[in-house]
């Protein structure tokens, strides 16, 4: 028997129209021991709260937050606002005595950052940011092949979002085009979680990095006054560093790649890890294809093996495994795992972003600021 939990969303748009896609959708879930029941969202534009009106148990559509915060009908809230309100709201969460669920980059900033960790262990409530790429069957894959020491000494590591959003120059400039409102990191903040999340997982953060950080069109259409809008924030990065590993005495070269401008890509996460006896490669563009990387030490021969996963997500499903996974289902897994951890019945399971997960990922991405400001090695945290 599912325990109801109610949610409630600040922020209608994109990713809040998900999360109650994703809710609609449980009853596929098979072991899960709570049922998210979407009951009030908060937005300043109209238009997207009347898209909510389709959802029976969406009672509260308000467009002042603090409305939805006091409503004793809101267990959990999720935040997918732009990233200089994180702060401001992700406090409220806590102070009205909410459990969060927080979009990446958890800040705007490092300061903004550890700013929320800190009251969010302060407040006591459960509290995990958005990341929702490690939840593909073939991500888990990678995962446990890393953690099992099958791949012998590590040699490198590359962990990647591409997609191609800004290669068009008439696209209308949004807020994460500007700084003011997507923060300095610009792309790091965009999509660095999704890059840093897994491999911080697996304790490989870095000691120290090098970026090459590049800006798009300088400018865009304004949408509001048909002018043009300048752009200011950083559309790609390479983070070249360096990961200590326990089980190693050198340490290895990890690359960190996030790009809005990625030629032939429309949104691709993709992991390669190679070992001496081993390695493991999987790509959001082949969903259910995973490659495993062998040597013969006998005979030195060397093999990349290909294996279809189909429809293996870590939370089961009523879907035949078959089939290929998607982006609405591993958004499904991830909020799984966190109604798992926040009823304490995780078990083995692969768990969501942690906060101090998402401030480590921000001191990875103020020290990429300096290291391209100075064209220097910067030191991470």
């Amino acid at each position: 028997m599912h325990h109801p939990v109610n949610i409630g969303i600040i922020g209608g748009g994109l990713m809040g129209r998900e999360m109650a896609s994703a809710f609609a959708r449980w009853c596929a879930l098979l072991d899960v021991p709570a049922q998210p029941v979407l009951t009030a969202v908060a937005d300043l534009n109209p238009r997207a709260l009347d898209w909510f009106e389709r959802v029976p148990s969406a009672k509260l559509l308000t467009h002042d937050h603090q409305e939805l915060l006091a409503s004793p009908d809101v267990d959990v809230v999720y935040v997918a606002v732009p990233h200089q309100l994180h702060e401001e709201l992700y406090l409220d969460v806590l102070t009205a005595g909410k459990d969060l669920l927080a979009e990446k980059p958890f800040g705007i900033d490092l300061k903004a950052a550890r700013s929320i960790a800190a009251a969010a262990a302060e407040s006591g409530r459960f509290v995990r940011c958005s990341s929702e790429f490690p939840f593909y069957p073939g991500a888990q894959r990678a995962y446990q092949v890393a953690q099992s020491g099958t791949l012998g000494r590590i040699l490198e590591v590359v962990s990647a979002f591409h997609h191609s959003s800004d290669l068009d120059p008439t696209k209308p400039a949004n807020w994460k085009r500007q700084s003011k409102t997507c923060g300095e990191i610009g792309v790091l903040g965009d999509l660095g979680m999704h890059v840093c999340h897994l491999p911080l997982r697996l304790g490989w953060k870095p000691q120290s990095v090098y970026a090459q950080l590049q800006r798009g069109y300088p400018e865009r259409p304004n949408p509001l006054d048909g002018g043009m809008l300048v752009c200011d924030t950083w559309d790609n990065a390479l983070l070249h560093t360096w990961v200590h590993l326990d089980t190693q005495p050198d340490e290895v070269p990890m690359r960190l790649e996030m790009k809005r401008l990625a030629p032939g890509e429309t949104d691709t996460w993709f992991l390669e890890i190679l070992g001496t006896e081993g390695g493991v490669r999987f790509s959001t563009k082949e969903p259910k294809t995973l490659w495993l990387f062998e040597r013969d030490s006998g005979t030195g021969e060397q093999f990349w093996k290909k294996t279809d996963l189909g429809f293996q997500t870590p939370f089961k499903t009523v879907t035949g495994g078959i089939f290929e996974p998607g982006f609405p289902d591993v958004i499904q897994q991830m909020w799984a795992a966190y109604l798992s951890e926040r009823a304490g019945k995780l078990a083995d399971h692969f768990g969501c972003a942690t906060p101090g997960e998402a401030v480590a990922s921000q001191e990875i991405f103020a020290a990429a600021l300096e290291s391209q400001k100075n064209r220097v090695v910067a030191m991470v945290g």
